[in-house]
């Protein structure tokens, strides 16, 4: 089994080659100029850091969206002029995929720029969390993404299919190395199966969409708790209550 990225649309392309660290998909394909843009300021993101282990060290700073500056053969949607606009523009290709390349130039995938989420002022690529939760015995299929924080930002939340239990969950948490104070899911979703698409893609949309308000299983760490415990109807109606008196309920339907 080979790993290899491609955008349906031919606008960028990378290669796996020999010698292909674990992790990453590989380098450009010959002829694709390919970067990893901050989309705010326009700028090529550092190199990542990475630890003898793997780990990425500055995902902050690292991360950004792969953009090909080079010619492609993409020629722009079908009387559609808003989806152009996201991906064509500044004169580069912008596949809406997260990424970060290593010193040796080789990329590695980091979600989708709508897995971005935004924690405490800082931003984090659902798929780098996902990798680590992955690693949970107990986990068949793992989904993060972000719901609204009732203040600004956002929180993290994961979706998890197979068996779960909240202390095992928690203490697992403490012992992964690369997992980020910040990356620590507030809300645990339970699901027997892991709700896909026809084509075998996650349905995050509708996880998001649903957050917490499910009919799902939820465990939640309250603000400055360790432990888990499960979500209540209680828990629910103080929570949305604290959403309102901010003006931020609306976002939850988002």
């Amino acid at each position: 089994l080979v790993e290899g990225y491609g955008s349906s649309e031919g606008g960028a392309a990378i290669q796996r080659t020999p010698g292909t660290p674990p992790g990453a998909i590989g380098r450009a394909a010959p002829g694709d100029d390919l970067a990893v843009v901050d989309p705010e300021t326009r700028k090529e993101c550092p190199p990542a850091l990475l630890a003898d282990d793997g780990r990425l060290l500055n995902g902050t700073e690292a991360i950004g969206e792969l953009v090909n500056r080079g010619p492609n053969p993409f020629e722009g949607y079908w009387r559609n002029p808003e989806a152009d606009a996201a991906r064509r523009h500044d004169g580069w290709y912008w596949t809406g995929d997260l990424f970060y390349r290593d010193l040796d130039g080789f990329l590695y995938f980091a979600g989708r720029t709508d897995d971005r989420l935004r924690v405490d002022s800082e931003n984090l690529a659902a798929a780098v969390i996902e990798n680590i939760l992955a690693r949970y015995e107990g986990a068949e299929a793992v989904a993060v993404y972000a719901v609204p924080d009732p203040v600004a930002g956002d929180q993290v939340m994961a979706t998890v299919a197979g068996a779960f239990d909240p202390d095992g969950f928690a203490e697992f948490l403490v012992a992964q190395p690369d997992l980020g104070t910040k990356m620590t899911p507030r809300f645990v979703r339970v699901v027997p199966t892991m709700p896909v698409t026809a084509t075998n893609k996650i349905q995050r949309a509708a996880l998001r969409r649903e957050g917490f308000r499910c009919a799902d299983p939820v465990w939640w760490r309250p603000p400055g708790k360790w432990a888990y415990r499960r979500f209540s109807a209680v828990d629910l109606a103080r929570l949305v209550a604290e959403y309102r008196a901010r003006g931020r309920e609306e976002l939850l339907t988002r």
